[in-house]
């Protein structure tokens, strides 16, 4: 838990460890292959299923906002090769005003 964290606080050094305890939680199962913890930026069919599953119907957003908030941090995390499932959503939560939300 402490690495989903420090990864996170790379980011945003006030992150709220609840928080990111609420989104491992939810991605569960997922986070246990490597492959399925990381989030692909060049696949857009990812993308899209970031916007469509977590921005769309856990975030309740529109498509358009979470089409944003998902370029923005691909843009923002692209200086790390493996960007992290865990930081991913945290930080497309946090682009649209929905940490207070999980």
């Amino acid at each position: 838990m402490s690495d989903y964290l420090a990864d996170v606080k790379k980011y945003d050094a006030k992150a709220d460890e609840a928080v990111v305890n609420k989104i491992v939680k939810h991605l569960g199962i997922a986070l246990r292959n490597r492959d399925s913890s990381l989030v692909s930026a060049t696949d857009q069919k990812e993308l899209d299923r970031v916007r469509d599953n977590w921005c769309v119907k856990k975030l309740g957003v529109d498509a358009a906002a979470g089409e944003a908030a998902v370029a923005k941090v691909t843009q923002t995390m692209a200086g790390d090769r493996s960007k992290g499932r865990v930081t991913f959503y945290y930080l497309v939560a946090r682009e649209l005003g929905k940490l207070d939300s999980l």
